[in-house]
């Protein structure tokens, strides 16, 4: 008996130093839990707003987890509510929230995009030193799990040797003779587009809805070797993935808990990326098999890829995580950007009819009335180039530009900027820019650009932002212009048009600057 109560009292302390010391270890690493959540979702924000204020940079004040990301959705619904009136001056209603702010708190603020600090700029100089980073201390900002999905970690994100090599292909794939020999694929594609385009003679067009077509069948063969009927799936894909990031990029998304409750939209993201992913890699798996045939990878922009991941120095090898990426951004990039250009070069010469004349005499003067545009004159199209640069300025494809304080504070001009801190710049704003551009910069004038970018920017490189600047700005510009002045030239051949009646004038920020009810014109044929 008192051997068995020995056992027991034995027990009974043995638990108690067993269990208490476990229940102390789990509450400290409760605490320790808690702790870092009060520090991510206060204390740092509080910390970044202060030692931004202390700089006289202000803005909308932080609040808990949501930042002010629903004053930011609210004015989006608004702005978003009902057509503006036929203008250009589309900030505030693209980005009523930039719009709002600038006005308050001047050229440059402090956002919240839930607990991610933003710092908006808008001042040339702080845009040149941040583009043109030498000492790589503005990297790329990291995209949200939505984009992520569509762009993957390709040249968009990628950073270090990953985006060197990625880089040196896509330069080699969309300059030079490899761009010269992409004109001819454009035309056939334009022919094809212009060619449906008979039935509505006289008629209504959405050609924002048509030019989509165009240019994702111009991307599937320039870039990919295949066609638009071929590439359907993976532009679905894509619009859906879009969609998800359009319906879910104002919602607050915890760290740990949207990992472990996932919502139907993020499981759904997940099972497309998963599936556009297979679809790229049977395309690359195809590549290969061509190649064991003695067929060869083929000289566009994946065949470089996938050459690039069988050949050359083990080193310097790319995987096949990097070529799916590649594919991903290119195929939404080659086209997305390009459709809204042309859309609203459209869109701007509808209205202005004595620019649409101009533009089809020099189409006209160059090629004639039948003959197809060649890769060499089209650098003598001046007057259309001039009325791309003015349509990129004032509806540019890419609405902000992004980057981000990483590893240690930086300064920047006169700031000094904490880690954890994105930067980011919004385009549009800088395009309408009156201090820069004067009185008139809401208004259509392509004879700004009669002399030149070069000429008509001098004052500051950074006044003009449709394609980025500096090493990192985008590799597809040539792609996207040359492509535009081939549509164009087609269709002014063609058709002279005018808005439709039905029209409706509703810029709106997807991830792209487009029409939100699309471009709907009445197409006049061009008798020869």
């Amino acid at each position: 008996m008192m051997m068995m109560m020995t056992t027991m009292m034995m027990d009974v302390v043995i638990s108690k130093y067993i269990i208490i010391p476990s229940l102390v270890f789990g509450c400290v690493i409760l605490m320790s839990s808690i702790m870092k959540l009060v520090n991510k979702f206060w204390w740092t924000p509080m910390r970044i707003q202060r030692i931004m204020r202390s700089q006289g940079i202000n803005g909308p004040s932080y609040k808990f987890i949501q930042g002010n990301m629903r004053d930011m959705y609210t004015k989006r619904m608004q702005a978003m509510a009902t057509p503006m009136e036929l203008s250009h001056n589309i900030l505030p209603r693209v980005i009523p929230h930039v719009h709002s702010w600038l006005n308050d708190y001047g050229r440059s603020f402090l956002q919240w995009y839930g607990m991610e600090a933003q710092l908006i700029i808008t001042d040339p100089e702080m845009i040149k030193e941040v583009l043109n980073d030498k000492r790589k201390n503005y990297p790329k900002a990291k995209l949200g799990s939505d984009l992520f999905r569509i762009f993957g970690n390709g040249l968009v994100t990628s950073e270090g040797q990953r985006w060197a090599k990625s880089r040196k292909i896509a330069n080699f794939a969309f300059h030079g003779d490899s761009l010269k020999n992409m004109i001819p694929t454009m035309i056939e594609c334009g022919e094809k587009m212009i060619e449906g385009w008979k039935n509505y003679e006289g008629k209504e067009l959405d050609v924002f809805k048509e030019l989509k077509v165009y240019t994702l069948d111009v991307i599937s063969h320039t870039a990919f070797g295949s066609s638009y009927q071929q590439g359907s799936n993976i532009f679905h894909m894509l619009q859906q993935l879009t969609d998800l990031s359009i319906r879910n990029g104002y919602k607050i998304k915890l760290p740990i808990i949207s990992k472990i409750l996932k919502s139907k939209d993020d499981i759904e993201g997940e099972r497309l990326e998963k599936r556009m992913n297979e679809c790229f890699a049977e395309i690359i798996r195809g590549r290969e098999e061509k190649s064991k045939k003695g067929e060869g990878y083929g000289n566009d922009f994946l065949g470089m890829l996938v050459k690039a991941k069988n050949e050359g120095e083990k080193s310097e090898r790319i995987t096949m995580d990097v070529i799916v990426a590649e594919c991903k951004t290119f195929y939404f990039a080659g086209h997305e950007t390009t459709n809204v250009l042309i859309t609203w070069i459209i869109f701007l010469l509808a209205i202005h009819k004595e620019w649409q004349e101009q533009a089809r005499n020099e189409v006209f003067r160059i090629f004639g009335h039948n003959n197809n545009p060649t890769y060499e004159a089209l650098s003598k199209l001046k007057i259309m180039t001039m009325i791309i640069n003015e349509t990129l300025r004032l509806y540019p494809p890419a609405m902000t530009v992004s980057r981000q304080v990483v590893e240690k504070e930086v300064k920047l001009g006169s700031l000094v900027l904490p880690t954890s801190l994105q930067l980011t710049i919004p385009t549009i704003a800088v395009h309408h820019d009156k201090e820069f551009w004067g009185e008139d910069v809401h208004e259509f004038k392509p004879e700004r650009f009669s002399e030149g970018v070069s000429k008509t920017i001098e004052r500051n490189s950074a006044g003009y932002l449709p394609f980025g600047l500096g090493p990192r700005n985008c590799v597809g510009m040539n792609f996207a212009i040359n492509e535009a002045k081939v549509a164009m030239s087609i269709i002014l051949q063609k058709y002279s048009f005018t808005l439709s009646p039905a029209y409706a004038h509703t810029p709106v920020q997807f991830l792209t600057t487009c029409p939100q009810q699309g471009l709907q014109v009445i197409l006049h044929s061009i008798s020869n």
